[in-house]
């Protein structure tokens, strides 16, 4: 049977591969924060979302405990995704600059979000076993995306997962704005996360996260050699 995004998406929904990631997201799912007391908890890995001609491919770290783990959508319902989906906007990867829920009118055009790890983690530090079981789901999703000339990597966790994915023989330089090339004449982007930790403390602003999204359109539009 030929591989497809939506034979990959359904099965990150049904993995439970890694014990202590399986409890957590459900345990966060019962006992949810009490804002979202009301509402119902996704609670399973979260897939990528997007556009399957995607020229740039974006690769966060793991689903937020009270975002993603909630929303059931990457990077939606917290203000890492705030931040992440205005800049797409700007840069006229996305037709809104929202994304609260599934369903909430948001596409990408020209991009796919996906993350390193697909389940909410502990601290939001995955462990190195983890992040080595959900691998194969990131690689067969860059084979299946054989359009993507730009990554955009958000954080170090995420640029370090690039090199077992494209079999780097070292780890590429990290910072932002970084880039280094990647195999397949694709270049990799790094950015700092939009994690609060960076966006509240200004090391990260949104014109900084802009630079590296209008970069990565200069790159996707750059005919090929």
């Amino acid at each position: 049977m030929r591989d497809s995004l939506g034979a990959v998406r359904d099965e990150i929904i049904n993995c439970r591969a890694c014990p202590r990631l399986v409890e957590w997201r459900e345990r966060v799912a019962v006992e949810k924060r009490a804002s979202f007391r009301d509402e119902e908890y996704w609670g399973k890995p979260v897939p990528g979302f997007g556009d399957g001609a995607a020229k740039l491919l974006i690769v966060g770290l793991a689903p937020a405990a009270h975002g993603g783990n909630r929303t059931g959508r990457v990077f939606t319902g917290d203000r890492s995704g705030d931040w992440l989906f205005r800049a797409l906007y700007r840069a006229g990867f996305a037709n809104q600059p929202t994304s609260s829920h599934p369903g909430d009118g948001l596409t990408l055009s020209g991009a796919y979000v996906s993350a390193a790890v697909r389940c909410a983690p502990p601290a939001n530090k995955p462990l190195p076993a983890e992040r080595d079981r959900c691998l194969p789901f990131l690689s067969r999703e860059v084979t299946l995306l054989p359009d993507v000339r730009v990554v955009v990597a958000l954080g170090r966790f995420a640029t370090d997962v690039l090199v077992p994915l494209f079999d780097l023989p070292k780890r590429p330089v990290f910072g932002h704005g970084a880039e280094s090339p990647l195999p397949g004449n694709r270049t990799l982007v790094c950015s700092f996360h939009p994690s609060q930790q960076n966006t509240f403390t200004g090391k990260l602003t949104e014109a900084m996260l802009d630079g590296v999204f209008e970069r990565a359109r200069e790159l996707c539009t750059t005919p090929d050699d």
